[in-house]
């Protein structure tokens, strides 16, 4: 028997007990934060650095994540609403979804402020614990890799971010579309974008992981960095293409808002891999 499609009918709830429920999207939230730090308590611990340093970061870390993913929503998808409401900026749960938009069913977050608001964070961070601010961001986006792609899962378990109609055989027909009035035997099968995402984030999470603990001598500061930009929104650049649009001015628009955000961040890795390789070259030349 071929596969035709996938049909995912899953609900965002774990447990819904009426006044209380947990979400699926925010356990796997809050597991990449936790595993992050598993990571990160080893890459301390291997470079002789205390728990207390660690612990101080990851509330700089989650605050800053936090923060930048909801400012960079509002401001960057939907700034006329918010600004006109600034109130409600701070409901990290609402998201105001145009009338033909109502299933992108996004939870008002932007990855795109989550990157800015960390890089503001981590700065802080280090100038706080008189560390090199690269060598604190070289080993800090190991750990985010992996929370990118928990992070994606939590979204592929509230059916949003969906991707544009396909006919390959592993299509996910989101069968929560019927919760916005279209009937189930209209529901086609989509791609499973946040998928996607989710596995190109876990690749790019080994691929630094074993540079670090294998070659890290090697390596030059803000090497792990920029290949972490480069990965993450090269990787972001190109699902986009097979993503349904989030809010409704990107459809007459030639890249989406996630494309034209990714681009300086896939530059910035760029330049400092280049940076990177011209040090190592001088320091092998002298």
């Amino acid at each position: 028997m071929i596969l035709q499609y996938i049909t995912w009918d899953v609900k965002p709830q774990l447990f819904d007990l009426g006044s209380f429920e947990i979400r699926w999207y925010s356990l796997l939230f809050a597991t990449g934060f936790i595993l992050g730090y598993f990571i990160l308590a080893k890459i301390f611990k291997r470079e002789g650095l205390s728990i207390e340093l660690l612990d101080k970061l990851t509330i700089y870390v989650v605050l800053s994540t936090i923060i930048g993913a909801r400012l960079g929503h509002c401001l960057f998808y939907e700034p006329e609403y918010y600004l006109q409401n600034p109130m409600r900026m701070i409901l990290p749960w609402e998201g105001k979804i145009g009338e033909d938009f109502r299933f992108t069913g996004y939870q008002g977050l932007a990855s795109h402020g989550g990157a800015i608001g960390i890089l503001i964070g981590l700065y802080i961070y280090a100038r706080n614990v008189k560390k090199p601010y690269l060598w604190v961001l070289d080993r800090m986006v190991i750990a985010t890799a992996l929370a990118a792609c928990f992070i994606r899962l939590g979204n592929l378990m509230n059916s949003e971010i969906v991707g544009v109609q396909t006919n390959l055989p592993w299509g996910f027909k989101f069968m929560r579309e019927t919760l916005y009035g279209i009937p189930p035997e209209e529901v086609v099968p989509k791609h499973p974008a946040q998928l996607y995402e989710a596995v190109a984030y876990l690749a790019s999470f080994f691929v630094l992981r074993h540079l670090y603990f294998n070659r890290l001598n090697r390596l030059q500061p803000g090497f792990l960095l920029g290949l972490f930009l480069i990965l993450i929104f090269a990787s972001r650049f190109f699902i986009e293409f097979l993503k349904e649009p989030q809010v409704e001015f990107e459809t007459a628009m030639a890249l989406n808002m996630g494309q034209i955000l990714s681009i300086p961040f896939v530059l910035a890795g760029v330049v400092l891999l280049i940076l990177a390789g011209r040090k190592e070259k001088k320091e092998n030349s002298g």
